[in-house]
Formats: C-alpha cells, structure tokens, sequence
C-alpha cells in the first residue's frame, strides 16, 4: 500500500477526494441515516463532523459522482435525484454580540442564495431563511438539505458572560426555529456542535431533532477506528509502537466502538511524535476557571457518573460539570447501565494525552500558574524512577512552598478539604501515569495507587486540622490495603503525606515498603 497525502485540516470533502488524500469511508454512515430519518443531531467535539457535513453535501447535491468512486456510497445513491443544499456555519471568527450574530447569519443567507439563485424578499433573517427553503423546493421540484456546522459557536463564545449568551442563544433560536415549520420542504437536516443545549431553551420545539451522540450504532461516525488504522493508514504506522499509538490517543467512545480523534493521529503521522496534539488546539480556559471555581475534586474527574438527563442539561444559565466535560470531549463514556427507564452512564478519560493536558491545566491553577510547576512535574517522574523517598518528601513539601502566601490568603481554592490531594494527584495524572484514585476494598477506600516501574505506590492523604487523631501512615497498614497487591510479586510502598492547612505545607511523610508475596 502507497503512501498518500495527509489531510491535516482539511474539511473539504472534494478537496480530499481530488487531491488523492487519506480518507476513511464514512458513506456508509451517511446512507444509513437517510434511510432511517430525516432530522438529526450530533456533538462530540473535532472529530470530523465538518468533514462529514461537507461530505453529504456533495452526496445530496449529486454533482460530482466521480468524488464517491470506490465508496460505499457510489453504487447505492441515485445519482439522477439533486437536491438544494442550504448550509450554515459558524465555526469561524468570534461572534461577540447580537448585531454581529445577525451579521453573521445574513452573510451567509446571502452566500446559500448566491449559490442556489434565488433573492429573498423577506427582510427578517428567519423570514428570509423560510423563504429560502420554499424557494429552493418550488424551483427545483426536491425538497431542501439543510445542514448547520457548529450551530452553537456564538454561544459557547460568551459563556463567560451570561447574558450575551443569552442574547445569542435568543437570536439562534428564531434562526432554527424555521426548520420545523418549513418541514414539509425539507427532505433532511443535519445539525452539529460542541453541546447539546436543551430543545426547549434553543430549538423551540424541534422536537423531531434525533440525536445520534450517544447512540451505539453511530459510535465511529466520527473519528478512526482500529479497523481503519489498519485498513487506510497501514503505511503511516511503520516505526510507531501500535500499543503506544493506542495509549495516547484511543479510547473516545459513546457506547459503541472507540475511535481515535482524528487530528492526533494525523498530528503524530505527520511529525512522528507523541504530543497532546488535540489538547494543544483547543483552549480550554472557560472549562478550568469553572471547575477551578467549583472546587472540583480533581480525583473525581475520571470517574464521573452521571444520567441521561444531566448529560443533555447543557444552557446558558446551568451547565452540570459532567454534562461540560463529556460534550466537550474531555471525557468519554465507560459503561452504561440502565435501570428501568433510567440510563446511567460511568464516565472516564478517553486516553492518556486528555488526562494528563486536562490535569496539567487545572495543576497550573491550582498552584497560582507558579513557573516551576513544569520544572518540579520532570522531577517527579525522575525521582519516582530512582524510588528516592527522601526526594519526593522534599518535592512533596516544595510543591506548597513555592505558592505565593497572598495566594493562599485571596484565593479560597486552598480552603476547600479536597485542595491538598487534587494538586498531588494532578501532578501524578499530568505524567500521564497509571492511577487509581480512592480505591475501593472490603476494608475501606485509599487516596490514591500507583503502579509505575513494576512497583505499586498507596497513597493516603491527610489534613491534619480536619483529621487531628488520625494519621496517613496508621491508615495505610491498619485497613491492610496492600493486601490485594501482595500476589502481583511487585514492590509495595505504603506513603502517608499528612498536611497542614494552617502551615500550608507537608507536616509528616512516612514511607514502608513490603515485599509481595512471590
């Protein structure tokens, strides 16, 4: 198999086709959904949905057969049967008030009409939008494709600021709420985001809107599977280590098979390095001050449950954390239990490289964006390499040292009970290590394992303001909680870290290492 041309960026579907680069087969999927539907919504995020998008907007405008050559799609679409595509997008530019949303929307009005020669005469952009889909059917005899990528941008865009992004979600609302009244001229639509905003708050009744997120069947509707690692990127793999490949980037899943994000592995195929491609693209900064302001309990984080309900409660004035993390692609689901008409769902992070980059985030914040973080994180690891004991109580104890005393004064961050371990188990989660935090057991629940090196390290934490006769290292051998470790023939090492709120720093760390049973 030849190599071919990367794709990096490109949301082109003819482009792609044309200029002989790497494409995974998503027709297929395509196919499907007009069969079975006719109005649909999706929201996981950068996964090629405006790849998708563009893709049936070729496929519906039949213009260009020769693009599906060797595609699913080719020898099962009826190539005679063109229908009016009408697209929006707004993935580009920052949309900072009402009068630039209008703007935005009548620019492309403008372009849709251009496209399909049409004029509205409606001066109201819901009413030209209406106009435009009636038009576009009467003229050509087909009902219209409406397709919208990143319908919630303008929102997200100020979430910062409730009230524009109400504004916003106001001004969206009258845009989409067109689509359910022009039904009977639409033959299909397709709608993706970043969230999922309640039908009610910004869909004004599109109830008929399906949304395929979390549907087992669409799962790799987006994003690489293993099968097309090997089946379209099989030259590109040659020198990379697969379980390593699988480690950093696999992992995204909405019940149904897992998926690679797609511009990690193009990212990696192209500079064959192992980075937080993905992660470093994004700018999670509204993501981190929210759970910075809820005091998060970062130990929390990878193992979230939440219910159907709370993760599609996503609107301007409440956003639940799980509901943020998981639309935003942050976390993926694990497992999904349903109990009568109740759908719980176990959540995780998706793979290395979101888990160490979404807690190398918080870390930065959660120790007053202080500039040895990086420094003393490197140091960890070395220290953990050479078992230096000694070492990490120092680093342990340096880690609170270097925050700035006002910091601790103004910032009620360092108050909450949780602050002490999250900033320990985020250093360890920003290495991307194999963690288990509060482990569960018939004797009770530890802080925190590790296992790193063909060793394991038992964590406990306390803060002994809040715990002041007891003590971490007691904890440790008194609930027995090495005793589940003992058969692996790994090293155990029980460390207590007790800390001081008050002094603001590590008051006691004992270490006992045992031998596990051979």
């Amino acid at each position: 198999m030849s190599r071919q041309p990367l794709p990096i960026g490109i949301q082109s579907f003819h482009k792609i086709r044309e200029g002989g680069y790497y494409y995974v087969d998503k027709t297929g999927f395509a196919l499907r959904l007009i069969a079975e539907g006719t109005h649909y919504f999706l929201c996981p995020r950068r996964f090629g949905k405006s790849l998708f998008l563009d893709m049936l907007a070729e496929l519906f405008s039949g213009n260009n057969q020769a693009l599906f050559e060797g595609l699913e799609a080719h020898g099962r679409w009826d190539w005679s049967r063109r229908s009016p595509v009408i697209r929006f997008s707004f993935g580009g530019g920052i949309v900072r008030n009402p009068a630039e949303l209008e703007v935005k929307i009548r620019e492309q009005l403008e372009i849709n009409q251009q496209a399909l020669g049409l004029r509205c005469t409606q001066p109201s952009v819901g009413g030209c939008f209406a106009e435009l889909i009636r038009e576009a059917h009467a003229k050509t005899g087909e009902r219209a494709v409406v397709l919208v990528d990143e319908y919630d941008k303008p929102i997200l865009d100020n979430l910062g600021h409730p009230e524009t992004a109400g504004a916003m979600r106001d001004g969206l609302r009258n845009l989409y709420s067109v689509i359910k009244d022009a039904d009977t001229h639409i033959r299909f639509t397709f709608l993706t985001g970043v969230s999922k905003f309640s039908k009610v708050s910004l869909f004004s009744g599109l109830n008929n809107l399906k949304d395929i997120t979390v549907d087992a069947r669409y799962s790799a509707i987006c994003g690489y599977t293993e099968a097309d690692l090997d089946q379209v990127f099989a030259p590109e793999l040659e020198g990379l280590d697969r379980e390593q490949v699988r480690t950093w980037y696999n992992g995204y899943n909405w019940t149904g098979e897992a998926v690679y994000n797609p511009f990690d592995l193009l990212l990696l195929f192209d500079a064959r390095q192992f980075r937080p491609w993905w992660f470093e693209t994004g700018s999670p900064s509204f993501l981190i001050e929210l759970l910075t302001q809820r005091q998060t309990f970062l130990p929390d984080l990878g193992r979230l449950v939440a219910s159907e309900q709370l993760l599609s409660a996503f609107d301007v004035d409440y956003i639940s954390s799980e509901a943020l993390l998981f639309q935003t692609g942050y976390l993926t689901i694990a497992r999904e239990q349903q109990f009568g008409a109740f759908i719980e769902y176990q959540l995780r992070y998706p793979n290395m490289e979101v888990q160490a980059s979404l807690n190398g985030a918080l870390l930065d914040v959660l120790r007053a964006r202080a500039s040895n973080t990086a420094e003393q994180t490197g140091r960890l690891y070395r220290l953990l390499l050479a078992n230096d004991f000694a070492g990490l109580e120092q680093l342990f104890t340096a880690f609170f040292a270097s925050i700035p005393h006002d910091w601790y004064r103004n910032n009620p961050i360092a108050q909450y009970e949780g602050y002490y371990a999250s900033v320990f188990y985020a250093y360890f989660a920003s290495l991307g290590l194999d963690l288990t935090p509060e482990e569960a057991s018939n004797a009770g629940r530890l802080d925190l394992s590790l296992r790193f090196n063909g060793q394991v390290y038992l964590f406990e934490f306390k803060v002994v303001e809040l715990v002041p006769d007891g003590s971490a290292p007691a904890q440790l051998k008194d609930k027995g909680y090495a005793e589940r470790y003992r058969a692996d023939g790994q090293p155990i090492h029980l460390i207590g870290v007790e800390f001081s709120r008050e002094k603001r720093q590590v008051v006691a760390f004992e270490v006992e290492t045992l031998q596990s049973i051979a």
